[in-house]
């Protein structure tokens, strides 16, 4: 009886060594997946538009009794179907203007956020993004980089440079906003 009690105590603490064994492993496998992960990256697209409807909306709800939200919601709806009525035939127009090579498509502005440090470390996510917008850009439409930088070294900061050098080389308006600088 004694021997089947040390027996069960020693298969207790070897079952518990190889489970702690295999979640050190798995630890560290996750956390080499999660960097390998973050080396490639992500972009975030955000329409502005949506945020200031919504700011809209709630100084609406604030100011108007509910009479005139609900009208104020009627005429939205209205204009909002029109829009999509338009912008359907606007879709069919710009399939065509694509084609045709033309001015007609709507212009669009995408804006990039680029922090700088003393490195210029974020010139990688820079040109990813610059890659990213380049493949989908329209002659018409326009960049806008936020620079934020403390200043740095001359080389680094003549490779975001150059970054910013594809986007006139494309032909594509470039607007740089400067909100920081050393």
């Amino acid at each position: 009886m004694e021997l089947l009690q040390e027996y069960g105590l020693f298969l207790a603490k070897a079952v518990t060594v190889v489970v702690a064994i295999g979640v050190i492993i798995g630890l560290v496998a996750m956390a080499g997946q999660a960097k390998r992960a973050s080396k490639q990256g992500f972009i975030q697209v955000r329409k502005y538009n949506d945020d200031i409807t919504n700011m809209g909306e709630t100084i609406e709800n604030l100011t108007m009794d509910k009479f005139q939200l609900k009208q104020r919601r009627k005429a939205q709806q209205k204009k909002q179907k029109q829009e999509l009525k338009q912008a359907k035939q606007e879709a069919k127009k710009s399939k065509v203007a694509k084609e045709e090579n033309t001015d007609d498509v709507k212009a669009q502005h995408y804006v990039l956020d680029f922090d700088g440090d003393i490195r210029a470390s974020e010139v990688d996510k820079l040109r990813m993004e610059i890659s990213a917008i380049l493949a989908v850009a329209n002659k018409q439409d326009e960049i806008i980089v936020r620079l934020e930088s403390a200043g740095g070294m001359v080389h680094s900061y003549g490779l975001a440079a150059s970054q910013l050098a594809r986007i006139r080389e494309a032909d594509l308006n470039l607007t740089i906003c400067i909100d920081k600088v050393a």
